[in-house]
């Protein structure tokens, strides 16, 4: 077996590193893991961690960019490519049900943002990413109206803006009553793929 290049160590070690703080930020929330903690979860001293993410906050960023870039993946997948909207939709139902209200990666938003609402750098850095997960929801709406050859209702960035921020409230409010219906949202994208 060929030896790793440094390179090649460092990334396999962040991707563990990564993997760590991802179950244990889910499981036991931003405000009580700590850094030492992910490091000994993860076999690696400190200074191992601290040489792949500077703060605990970058660490935390990174795990969020993680769970956000996987749910437009699944998003996608669970939408397919099926001809007709009506399934499409289904399948976008499906993962709505599913995923949105997610306790866990919910908690874990709602604990971070509020963690660092007064950290000027953090909100910056959090605008950021709701600006590159909108867009990238904007480009999967607008690749479904061209693979559906639909004309949109509104403007694909305007679409995902409304599908986030009413997925996000309802998400919140499904992590502590998961009977909240995701059937808004859902209706939501009808008629933006559909009128």
């Amino acid at each position: 077996m060929a030896r790793l290049t440094r390179a090649e160590s460092q990334a396999r070690t962040r991707e563990h590193v990564l993997d760590t703080a991802h179950e244990l930020f889910l499981r036991d929330g931003f405000t009580t893991t700590s850094i030492e903690r992910v490091a000994e979860a993860a076999g690696y001293s400190k200074g191992a961690v601290y040489s792949n993410f500077s703060t605990k906050n970058e660490l935390c960023l990174a795990v969020l960019d993680r769970i956000a870039m996987q749910q437009v993946a699944h998003i996608a997948a669970a939408m397919g490519d099926e001809p007709r909207v009506e399934d499409r939709l289904a399948g976008f139902a499906r993962w709505a049900e599913q995923h949105i209200g997610d306790s866990s990666w919910t908690a874990l938003e709602v604990e971070f943002a509020t963690a660092n609402r007064h950290d000027a750098q953090v909100c910056a850095q959090l605008a950021h990413r709701r600006r590159t997960v909108t867009g990238v929801l904007a480009d999967l709406i607008r690749a479904q109206t061209q693979e559906l050859d639909v004309t949109p209702g509104m403007p694909a960035d305007t679409a995902a803006l409304i599908l986030l921020s009413i997925g996000i409230g309802i998400g919140v409010q499904r992590a502590f009553d998961p009977t909240v219906p995701v059937q808004p949202v859902v209706d939501l994208l009808h008629r933006f793929l559909t009128e």
